[in-house]
C-alpha cells in the first residue's frame, strides 16, 4: 500500500507439495575434451536437438532409400534374394548359402523378414513396396544412430565439432549409399556408430554403463553383422584397460584399479557373447547342422588357403580406398587422414585447446574450470586429454590400414568406419580453426579483435559448403548416370506388362466411353495374370546389375544367358514343394523353409563356371542389355542385341554412362552445365522384347500366347 494511494490485495496459490519439476542441469558446453579459446562467454553455436537432428536426417535418408542405386551385386544375391526366398518361396542362391560352406548368416537375413512383409500384410501392397519399406527402415535406424553420435560428440568433445560432424554426415555421398544398403557391413556401421557414441564418454570406475553398452554394441555388429568390424573396438578396449579417464588413481592403487577394470570388461564381454546363442541357433536350424557363421566367414577369408579365398573375386591396388573415399567424402577424406598429425601440431601451437588432465568427477559441473587444473600430487595416475582424443581418432586409422593391406577390396568393406571418417574430419577442421585463432591473436596482439572477426566462421563455412556441394554433385551423378537398371524394371512392371496383358485379353480394358472410377474397378492380381504367360526375363552381361526379384513382378522368371563372364553365377533356390527337398520337410517342423538345408551339387567355392545356370537365348521373352556405341560388343557371347532388329525390339531405353569413354572428373561429379554433361559419353540401357512377341495377326491372343510360351 502506498501512502495516500489505493489499497491492493493479491492472492497467491501455493503449488501442491511434490509437484515441482526438477530443474534440468544445463550441459556445460566447455566440458568436452576440446575447448574454445575465443569468446568462451559468448552464446553457444546453434546445434539441433536430438529429435530435430533425427527429423533432419530422416529427410535425406528416406530420399536415399527411394532414389539411391544398388551398387553391389553381393547385396542383391546374398541378402535381397535370400530374403525374397523366405517371403515368396523363390529367388537366387549363391554358393555362400550352401550348407557345405555356410558363409552367410540366415539369422541376419531372417531378422529383416517381418519389416519387409509389413506393407503386404497390413496395407495389401505389392512386394515392390516391401523393397522400399525395408530401405526406409534402414533409413530410420541410420538417422537415430547418426543423431546419437552427433549429440555425444557435441557433449563430450566440442559443440563446434558436433555441428561440423552433423553436416558432414547429413550430405555425405558415402552415407547416402551405405545408410540404406541391405548389407552386414551397414548393420555393423549402425552398431559401431552407437558404440562409438557411448565410448566418447571418458571411462571411470562408476560408469559401468559405458563399458557394457559399448561392448554389447561392438559385439552385436560383429556377431550378427560382420565379424571383422570388431577390430574397430580395439582402441576402446585399450582405453578401458589402460586409461584412467575420470578416475583418480594413486600409484600404489593402480594394480587393483586395473584388475577391477579388466574384470568389468570381461564381464561385459561374456554378456555380449550371449548374442551368439540365438544366431548360432537360427543358422544351425536353417542349414541343418551346427554352424557358427562368424567363424565361417573368418575361416574362409583368412584360412581359406592358396587356392581359395576372396582374391578369387578380384584384387585392387593399395590406393583403392583412398580414391574411393575421395569420391564419397571428397575434401573430408584428407582431413580425416590428417587428424592425428593435426592433433600433434596442436600440442605445440595451441596446447590450451585441450586443457589439462581429465580429473573431473563429472563433465559439465559448475566448477569445470577448476576441476581441469592438474592435481598437485605427482604420484597420481591421470589421463592426458591429448591421448584421450588420440584414442578416439585411432579406429579409423586402424580400419583403413587393415583394409588397405587386403588384396581383395570392395567399397562396402569401408562402411563400418564411415561415421568415424566424418568424426576425424570434423576434429581436424576444428583444430585448424584453432590454429587460425592462435595465429590471429599472435599477429594482432588483440584477443578482443579475434573475438569480433568473422574470419574463423567464414573459413569453416567455406570448407563445409565446398564439401556439401561436392557431395551433392556426387549424389546427383550416381542418380543421373547409373539409375537406369531400376528405372527399366519400373517400366517393365507398370507399363510393359499391363500393355501385354491388355493385348492378350488377360487384363481387359474398359470399353471406350465407359468411364469407371478407379475405386470402383475390380481388384486385379497382376502377378496371377502374368503367371499365366510364363514370361522369362533374361540377363546377360548385365547380371551383376540385377536389382533382385523384389522389383520383378511375381509370375516372371528371371534367367541368365551366357556372356563373356566365366565365373560362377547364382542358381535358383529349390522350391519348397519340389521332390528334391521332400525328404527334408519331415525334419523341418520348426523351420518353414527346408530348401535352405538342401545341398546343391552345382555350386562351388572356386568361382568356377557352371553351365547349368544358363538358359538358351531363344527361351527369353525379354532381355535387359546395355550398348555402348563408342566400343560396341562384338564377341560371340555378347553381340549387340540392341541393334539386332531382326530378333529384338526396343521396349524402353535409358541413358547409361559409358565410364570408359568419359573424362574422370565429369563422370565422378554432375553439374547442370550442358558443356560439362556433353563431355560424357552415354550408352543405351534397354529392355528388349523378342521380335515375334504379339506380332502375328491372330484373333485369339490367348492361343497365340500359349503357342509362343508353352502355357497350358
Amino acid at each position: 500500500m502506498s501512502s495516500g494511494g489505493a489499497k491492493f490485495e493479491t492472492i497467491r496459490f501455493q503449488r501442491p507439495a511434490g509437484s515441482a519439476k526438477p530443474s534440468k542441469k544445463p550441459v556445460n558446453r566447455h566440458g568436452g575434451i576440446l575447448q574454445d579459446q575465443v569468446r568462451r562467454a559468448a552464446q553457444a553455436p546453434w546445434c539441433p536437438s536430438f529429435s530435430l537432428a533425427v527429423r533432419i536426417l530422416l529427410l535425406i535418408r528416406v530420399s536415399g532409400a527411394m532414389y539411391s542405386n544398388i551398387s553391389d551385386c553381393d547385396e542383391v544375391y546374398n541378402f535381397w534374394e535370400p530374403l525374397h526366398y523366405l517371403a515368396k518361396g523363390y529367388g537366387f542362391q549363391t554358393w555362400e548359402l550352401s550348407p557345405v560352406y555356410a558363409i552367410r548368416s540366415w539369422a541376419y537375413v531372417f531378422m529383416h523378414l517381418h519389416p519387409a512383409t509389413l506393407p503386404s500384410r497390413f496395407l495389401g501392397l505389392d512386394k515392390r513396396a516391401s523393397f522400399f519399406a525395408l530401405r526406409i527402415f534402414f533409413a530410420i535406424a541410420s538417422s537415430i544412430c547418426e543423431a546419437k553420435l552427433y549429440r555425444a560428440v557435441m557433449e563430450h568433445v566440442n559443440y563446434r565439432v558436433g555441428r561440423y560432424l552433423f553436416f558432414i554426415l547429413l550430405f555425405s555421398a558415402g552415407m547416402w549409399n551405405s545408410a540404406t544398403a541391405f548389407l552386414p557391413s551397414t548393420f555393423a556401421m549402425f552398431t559401431t556408430t552407437l558404440a562409438f557414441s557411448f565410448s566418447l564418454r571418458p571411462p571411470s570406475a562408476s560408469d559401468w554403463r559405458r563399458t557394457l553398452s559399448a561392448t554389447l554394441l561392438f559385439a552385436t555388429g560383429a556377431i550378427v553383422g560382420w565379424p571383422f568390424s570388431l577390430a574397430l573396438a580395439l582402441p576402446f578396449v585399450l582405453e578401458e584397460l589402460l586409461m584412467a579417464g575420470l578416475d583418480k588413481v594413486d600409484a600404489q592403487e593402480r594394480t587393483a584399479w586395473f584388475i577391477a577394470r579388466f574384470l568389468r570388461l570381461v564381464t561385459a564381454g561374456l554378456c555380449a557373447a550371449l548374442i551368439l546363442i540365438p544366431v548360432v541357433g537360427i543358422d544351425s536350424l536353417a542349414y541343418g547342422r551346427l554352424v557358427i557363421a562368424p567363424w565361417q566367414i573368418i575361416s574362409y577369408n583368412i584360412f581359406g588357403g592358396a587356392q581359395r579365398g576372396p582374391e578369387l573375386y578380384g584384387t585392387e591396388p593399395p590406393t583403392f580406398y583412398f580414391h574411393n573415399l575421395l569420391l564419397n567424402f571428397n575434401i573430408v577424406t584428407p582431413f580425416a587422414l590428417l587428424s592425428l598429425p593435426a592433433l600433434f601440431v596442436t600440442y605445440f601451437v595451441d596446447r590450451k585447446r585441450l586443457g589439462g588432465p581429465l580429473i573431473v568427477a563429472e563433465l559439465g559441473s559448475k566448477d569445470a574450470e577448476d576441476e581441469r587444473k592438474p592435481v598437485p600430487k605427482r604420484n597420481l595416475f591421470q589421463s592426458s586429454s591429448f591421448v584421450m582424443l588420440g584414442m578416439r581418432l585411432a579406429p579409423f586409422y586402424l580400419w583403413f590400414v587393415i583394409l588397405t593391406m587386403q588384396p581383395h577390396k570392395e567399397e562396402r568393406f569401408m562402411f563400418p568406419a564411415y561415421p568415424l571418417i566424418a568424426f576425424n574430419g570434423a576434429v581436424t577442421l576444428y583444430l585448424i580453426r584453432g590454429w587460425l585463432e592462435t595465429g590471429y591473436i599472435k599477429f594482432t596482439k588483440s584477443p578482443y579483435r579475434a573475438s569480433k572477426t568473422s574470419l574463423f566462421s567464414t573459413s569453416t563455412l567455406a570448407f563445409l559448403t565446398t564439401a556439401i556441394l561436392l557431395s551433392l554433385s556426387r549424389i546427383f551423378a550416381l542418380s543421373h548416370y547409373y539409375h537406369a537398371p531400376l528405372e527399366i524394371l519400373h517400366t517393365f512392371h507398370y507399363e510393359e506388362l499391363p500393355r501385354v496383358l491388355n493385348a492378350t485379353g488377360l487384363l481387359p480394358l474398359e470399353p471406350a466411353g465407359n468411364f469407371v472410377k478407379e475405386r470402383d474397378r475390380p481388384a486385379v492380381n497382376l502377378g496371377t495374370r502374368v503367371g499365366e504367360l510364363n514370361l522369362t526375363l533374361c540377363y546377360g552381361k548385365e547380371w551383376y546389375r540385377f536389382p533382385s526379384h523384389w522389383l520383378v513382378p511375381d509370375g516372371v522368371r528371371v534367367e541368365f544367358i551366357k556372356s563373356e563372364f566365366d565365373g560362377l553365377l547364382p542358381r535358383h533356390f529349390v522350391e519348397a514343394g519340389s521332390a528334391e527337398v521332400a525328404h527334408l520337410s519331415a525334419d523341418s517342423l520348426l523351420w518353414k523353409w527346408p530348401a535352405t538345408r538342401y545341398t546343391p551339387s552345382d555350386l562351388n567355392d572356386m568361382n568356377e563356371e557352371e553351365p547349368s545356370h544358363y538358359v538358351r537365348i531363344k527361351s527369353c521373352h525379354y532381355l535387359i542389355d546395355v550398348d555402348f556405341p563408342k566400343h560396341p560388343a562384338t564377341s560371340k557371347y555378347e553381340p549387340r542385341y540392341t541393334s539386332d532388329e531382326a530378333n529384338w525390339e526396343r521396349v524402353e531405353c535409358r541413358p547409361f554412362l559409358d565410364a570408359a569413354s568419359s573424362p574422370m572428373l565429369t563422370r565422378a561429379f554432375w553439374t547442370p552445365l550442358k558443356r560439362w554433361q556433353d563431355l560424357n559419353s552415354y550408352g543405351d540401357y534397354c529392355l528388349l522384347k523378342r521380335k515375334d512377341f504379339l506380332s502375328k495377326p491372330d484373333p485369339d491372343h490367348k492361343s497365340f500366347i500359349r503357342q509362343i510360351f508353352g502355357g497350358k
